[in-house]
């Protein structure tokens, strides 16, 4: 990432049929590391309430801390294409409080583009913000947020779904918005989706047919033993390997191997 990267470069690459690749980022070295990897889009995910504070959901994020991890990417990526992701009742309770902490997120945290989940009753809250000068990337499929109404996480676009998710995508592109996210959406929508559309989507469990793909950060390494969900794969096993090295240090100092002469000043 020598060169920033703005929204009008997304859309090249759809017409050319490149893909974009996406990954959460949380924090200074894991955006550091991304950006070295070459990855496209960094996405400071709400759900760092999961991955990093501990939360069993992503219900409790806030925007004061959503600033704070963007801000910290921002410093570990400098010329990283980052989308902040509107934490749970930041924009859902009226268009002026979305429009007021859209702007805060611009502002505050260094991003380039903010995402938020919902169908195309948030149609006209896209179009006021890319009127803003606002980059949105809206997210349909499985909405993580809405779990305590739809009674947990289920895949999406099946059946009459599928016209709804639809004509979500389409309203969202005719709003302006310069990608959108779907979320465990059946294959077959979500190909239908993407040929139906002249802007990216990026599928997390939607299929291959998608313009890109996101995935968790901390799946992707592996940092949680014992589970891998079935949309990611692992690439490391980098949870197996720091609790293996703290367990050695531990064991070096109880053991007086540690420090050693060449520790020492």
């Amino acid at each position: 990432m020598n060169k920033k990267t703005t929204v009008s470069a997304f859309s090249k690459r759809r017409a050319a049929g490149e893909k974009l690749v996406m990954v959460t980022a949380y924090d200074a070295p894991g955006a550091a590391a991304a950006a070295r990897a070459g990855i496209d889009i960094l996405l400071v995910g709400d759900s760092l309430a999961m991955t990093v504070l501990g939360y069993d959901n992503t219900l409790p994020a806030t925007m004061d801390e959503m600033i704070h991890h963007t801000r910290a990417v921002r410093r570990g990526a400098p010329e990283a294409f980052i989308v902040f992701d509107m934490p749970f009742m930041s924009y859902q309770t009226s268009m002026e409080k979305a429009l007021e902490n859209a702007g805060r997120a611009m502002k505050e945290s260094g991003a380039d583009a903010v995402k938020f989940e919902g169908g195309e009753e948030y149609a006209e809250l896209v179009r006021r913000l890319v009127s803003a000068g606002i980059p949105v990337m809206p997210h349909i499929g499985l909405l993580p947020q809405r779990i305590q109404a739809v009674g947990g996480y289920k895949v999406t676009g099946r059946g009459g779904d599928a016209d709804r998710l639809m004509r979500d995508a389409k309203a969202f592109e005719e709003a302006g918005a310069f990608a959108i996210v779907l979320e465990c959406v059946s294959r077959e929508t979500a190909k239908n989706i993407t040929e139906a559309l002249s802007i990216p989507t990026i599928g997390i469990g939607s299929g291959p047919e998608c313009g890109g793909q996101v995935q968790v950060f901390h799946d992707v390494i592996g940092m949680f033993d014992g589970f891998t969900p079935k949309h990611s794969r692992r690439y490391a096993e980098a949870g197996k390997i720091i609790t293996s090295a703290l367990a050695a240090y531990a064991d070096d100092v109880r053991n007086g191997r540690f420090p050693a002469p060449e520790n020492c000043f």
